[in-house]
């Protein structure tokens, strides 16, 4: 089917797309995903690597390379179940947790939306203010606000559209940065040398590159579920994890750079100075770019917004009007949160990150192994938006007992500033809080599941 007009405000919400509606090919999630993860943001996450972890350039890039191989491949095995089911990624969440149990998901995921829309417009605003000192960070942050807004109310297509222009110019822009910079601007003497490798530190910063990647999971069904069904598993994983992964470490590794530069300074002013005599249009090109990342999050985090309303609205079907009024209502908290919590961002956002880890990891293992290894699959779609969870019930109690252990796993392994668990204190602080959380949450879950089915049926057999 052709796609419908791009200016067309979009219709649908959280309900199934009908399979006449489907449109668009693998090669949309290439795009959509490079051109969303090459920001500013992802370039001050790069930066953490040596400024927050102190590591050099070499171990700094490694660990940024590493974690988003590894983050990268969860996040896009999520990728098939928008063109297999047609529903918004929370909205399938029901059919592990049921319509109620899945709220506490949710609720974390409005979240996670809220902060990174916050986090564009605040550096967004400080971009701007960079080469335009006569423009205050507030009113940049205000013009990134309005241009995002205006593509999350018109929708899925137009930001479809949006991200395909987005990451090609971003790409050459970019590459500018990057040349400018060593070859222009140049790079101190100590550029090399700068930085120290521990385990600890090189754990932190793969963790954060791969929590990166791992906190697009949430996402990734709402950009694929108008996609025709036929799009297929492979081609589905490969163009998000190529697009993901090559829109995430690129900018990564510039931060990386731009932070041994500046050190303790303002990575955004670093990245301003690195673009050398291009710093004007490099950061109009990377202000739009934020725009599409903040029109993502809010459109993302109106589905989800509406998935968590629905839940206690019997029988209520979100429409166009519905989608509409909650991307302003996000679009204004987000505004606010970012004017007032731009003073301290950089911790806020580290904070930020780790909370979204301990929350996200669990999920995405019960999310995935009761996909690919429990039903294959296989769900009564249905049965997703009634308010009575329909075959699922308000509550699945397997997955929401593996959930809460999983979580409660992670925390002797934490290690942030707020909280650091005892095992992450034996280990010099490093975080691996993520990768015990997989290892053991999703065999467990499996088990669970194919134990309570296998019982289920012995049971039927008998009556």
């Amino acid at each position: 089917m052709d796609s419908p007009p791009l200016f067309a405000i979009e219709h649908n919400t959280i309900h199934p797309i009908d399979k006449n509606k489907r449109h668009g090919t693998f090669s949309y999630l290439f795009t959509i995903w490079f051109g969303t993860n090459m920001n500013i943001l992802t370039v001050v996450t790069g930066a953490l690597a040596t400024t927050l972890f102190g590591l050099g350039i070499v171990s700094g890039s490694l660990a940024l390379i590493l974690g988003t191989i590894i983050g990268t491949i969860f996040m896009a095995l999520h990728a098939a179940q928008g063109p297999q089911l047609g529903v918004p990624q929370m909205v399938q969440t029901r059919g592990q947790f049921g319509s109620v149990g899945a709220i506490v998901v949710v609720a974390a995921v409005v979240l996670m939306y809220m902060g990174f829309v916050s986090s564009n417009m605040v550096l967004g605003g400080q971009a701007i203010h960079s080469v335009a000192s006569g423009i205050s960070i507030n009113t940049g942050v205000v013009f990134l606000a309005v241009i995002s807004l205006v593509a999350a109310v018109y929708g899925y297509d137009l930001i479809h559209e949006y991200s395909k222009y987005v990451s090609i110019i971003t790409g050459i822009a970019l590459f500018a940065v990057f040349c400018t910079m060593v070859f222009s601007v140049g790079l101190p003497k100590t550029f090399m040398s700068t930085g120290t490798y521990t385990l600890p530190n090189f754990i932190g910063a793969t963790s954060l590159a791969a929590l990166w990647t791992l906190s697009y999971a949430p996402y990734v069904s709402d950009y694929t579920r108008y996609m025709p069904e036929n799009t297929g598993v492979v081609p589905s994983f490969w163009a998000t994890y190529t697009g993901t992964a090559l829109g995430s470490v690129f900018p990564e590794i510039l931060g990386a750079m731009i932070g041994i530069v500046v050190g303790n300074g303002d990575v955004v002013a670093g990245f301003t100075n690195a673009s050398g005599f291009l710093a004007v249009p490099i950061v109009i090109i990377f202000t739009f770019a934020l725009a599409c990342a903040t029109a993502v999050n809010i459109y993302c985090g109106v589905l989800a917004a509406l998935t968590f309303v629905q839940t206690f609205v019997t029988n209520w079907m979100p429409g166009k009007t519905a989608r509409v009024v909650m991307s302003f209502l996000i679009f204004a908290i987000g505004l606010v949160v970012g004017i007032v919590g731009q003073a301290n961002f950089l911790t806020n956002y580290m904070n930020f990150l780790y909370v979204l880890l301990y929350v996200l990891v669990p999920w995405t293992s019960i999310n995935l192994v009761d996909y690919y290894l429990v039903r294959h699959g296989s769900y009564d779609i249905e049965s997703f938006v009634k308010s009575d969870g329909g075959i699922y019930g308000r509550f699945q109690w397997p997955a929401i007992a593996c959930y809460v252990f999983g979580f409660v796993l992670e925390i002797p392994f934490m290690s942030q500033t707020l909280y650091t668990g005892p095992i992450a204190k034996m280990m010099g602080g490093a975080d691996i809080s993520w990768v015990v959380c997989l290892a053991v949450v999703s065999p467990l879950y499996f088990y669970v599941s194919k134990a309570l089915m296998k019982s289920s049926a012995v049971t039927a057999a008998a009556e």
